[in-house]
């Protein structure tokens, strides 16, 4: 067996696979059960709070320093894709940083516009319920992306990124890979 690094902390792990619970819960309850829909909404608000404030002062692998490139950097890595020149990172590459950058974003506003849909201000009104509606759909075609691109990258660095987010352990990396 390959020797293995540790790579994702516990509370980054629980926040992942909890923030996938919290967003299926409400695709699934949207216009079926508004309670749960509300409850799942809150507790995915609740997720991207602790995450911002793990970005700042989790372990080297939570932090958005560690993660978060520029524009330049990540346009260069998606370039490197097609041709398999694309660096392995132990943590996440630029183009999973920018993801996750995405992915928070987009789930922030979605639960914000929930929000402002329980409030006497916002009830009712079509802008905020369309806005909900639109960055649900982008945050579900953001998700597939996702998914999409972890699979592209277990197949093209030969390691199962879904059992890493697991257990938070990586192939042990080599004097190529950028830690």
């Amino acid at each position: 067996m390959a020797a293995t690094v540790k790579v994702w902390d516990p509370l980054v792990r629980i926040f992942h696979w909890s923030l996938v619970t919290s967003f299926a819960v409400a695709w699934l309850s949207a216009n079926q059960i508004k309670n749960l829909h509300e409850i799942a909404g809150y507790c995915a608000a609740g997720l991207i709070g602790f995450r911002l404030l793990w970005g700042f002062v989790g372990p080297h692998y939570a932090r958005f320093t560690q993660f978060v490139h520029g524009p330049d950097k990540t346009l260069q890595y998606l370039r490197d894709i097609p041709s398999g020149k694309a660096e392995r990172y132990l943590g996440h590459n630029p183009a999973g940083g920018a993801m996750i950058l995405a992915l928070l974003g987009c789930m922030a506003l979605l639960a914000t516009t929930g929000y402002m849909q329980t409030t006497d201000a916002f009830w009712g009104v079509a802008w905020v319920q369309d806005s909900h509606e639109i960055l649900a759909n982008t945050l579900l075609a953001l998700v597939i992306a996702h998914l999409a691109g972890v699979v592209m990258a277990s197949y093209h660095h030969r390691e199962n990124l879904v059992r890493a987010m697991i257990t938070g352990k990586k192939r042990f990396g080599t004097s190529s890979d950028i830690r």
